[in-house]
């Protein structure tokens, strides 16, 4: 019996040690065949990888490849516009120097006209003195003959030749002066009128085309070139924009001088002897105004005016505003073609005889104005450390805007020079 169940045990354990050895088999088998298809997943995922990684290197050359092409071209441009703009400032200059060569002509032909109006006139004189002799010695001789006559002593003689004396000395005395054709004077006078009106509007002229190009060029580059596109705050940033104006004395009233500069108007002294000044459809004949050459009409302009004394009228006005008129439609803010910002005690500002009062006071005495032309603004501005706003103008301009100024007696304005203070 105990040797039966001895040899039980024995076949159980071998069984079992079987069963283990083959359980461990498969268990290697198992994870050898696990591993073996993750390496063939990762080199799958490799070969994907590195194609994408080739299409990047590619993508990544190419684009090197056109940054590089793009530099040569840029800095081919860059050449390209030394070369041109050398080009473009020859042709400019060539084209001046001919219109100048043109002037030159023609104020070569303008000169022997003057010589030929100086000679026609000199002869017209010399031959009325020529006359004026002939007659002084017929008068002379005239008199010489009333003198012996005076002296005869002889009744009869005197009574004969006195009838025929008189005759002739009544016939003398009708004509005594020998009578001009015309003024000798006139054709200088008339020379000068129409070379001053012609070089007016030549000056005119080139002062609107050239703007005209300058506004052309600066469209063509564009806001993200010239850095046009937001508003100025600071006085710096409206000096970008800063525009040389001068006074145009053939506009000013009488009762104002002008500066030798044309930068600077005021009254005249009252104890100074009464001026009468030349004639000029331009000029203003019933107010204390001044209009500036420049007619503005560029996509921003700024400029600033100092005042010495308490009340002015800062304005700008077109071209045809009434200058005769006693009333007040030719007076700056009163009419339709004007805009005027008014200084006393308190700012207002008029336009077609409506006034707005400003409740700010004047604490300083330079304003900066400040016009965009195309967008039609109009805005004012107390000039100081800090620039104040005062007053912005909405409407629709249509044609160049010239600056104006009224004057009360004591006061004085002078246009800023900004040349300086942009440096």
């Amino acid at each position: 019996m105990i040797e039966n169940r001895a040899l039980a045990n024995m076949v159980r354990d071998k069984n079992l040690r079987e069963f283990s050895c083959c359980n461990d088999d498969h268990r290697d088998v198992s994870a050898s065949a696990h591993h073996g298809r993750h390496r063939v997943c990762v080199r799958e995922e490799r070969r994907r990888k590195e194609g994408e990684l080739k299409n990047l290197q590619k993508k990544s050359k190419n684009i090197i490849n056109e940054q590089e092409r793009q530099q040569k071209n840029l800095e081919a441009t860059l050449q390209q516009i030394q070369k041109v703009a050398g080009q473009t400032q020859g042709f400019c200059e060539g084209v001046v120097v001919s219109v100048i060569s043109s002037l030159q002509r023609h104020c070569e032909s303008l000169k022997e006209l003057i010589k030929a109006q100086e000679q026609g006139a000199m002869a017209q004189v010399h031959s009325s003195i020529r006359t004026l002799q002939a007659k002084m010695e017929e008068m002379k001789k005239r008199d010489a003959e009333l003198d012996r006559l005076a002296q005869t002593d002889n009744n009869a003689h005197f009574l004969q030749e006195w009838a025929s004396l008189r005759c002739r000395c009544q016939k003398d005395h009708l004509h005594p002066l020998p009578e001009l054709s015309e003024d000798p004077l006139l054709p200088f006078v008339l020379t000068k009128g129409a070379v001053h009106e012609l070089g007016r509007q030549l000056e005119e002229f080139c002062d609107k085309e050239f703007l005209s190009i300058s506004d052309t060029v600066s469209y063509g580059l564009g806001s993200t070139l010239t850095g046009q596109s937001s508003e100025p705050t600071t006085r710096a940033e409206f000096l970008q924009y800063a525009c040389e104006l001068t006074l145009d004395r053939s506009t000013a009233h009488e009762d104002l001088v002008v500066s030798e500069g044309d930068k600077e108007a005021k009254p005249r002294p009252p104890q100074t002897a009464r001026f009468t000044a030349p004639r000029d459809p331009r000029r203003f004949t019933h107010r204390r105004q001044v209009l500036c050459r420049e007619g503005l009409q560029a996509e921003r302009c700024y400029y600033e005016i100092e005042l010495e004394g308490n009340k002015a009228e800062i304005a700008l006005t077109y071209k045809g505003i009434d200058r005769k008129s006693r009333t007040r439609l030719s007076a700056f803010g009163a009419n339709e073609n004007s805009w005027s910002l008014d200084r006393s005690t308190h700012y207002s500002v008029s336009h077609n005889g409506k006034s707005v009062q400003l409740t700010v006071s004047p604490s300083h005495h330079r304003t900066g104005i400040y016009l965009k032309f195309k967008e039609g603004t109009l805005s004012f501005y107390e000039v100081s450390d800090s620039m104040t706003f005062l007053y912005k103008v909405e409407a629709t301009f249509t044609e160049p805007l010239y600056p104006g100024f009224w004057l009360e007696k004591n006061c004085c304005i002078r246009i800023s020079d900004l040349r300086q203070d942009m440096l």
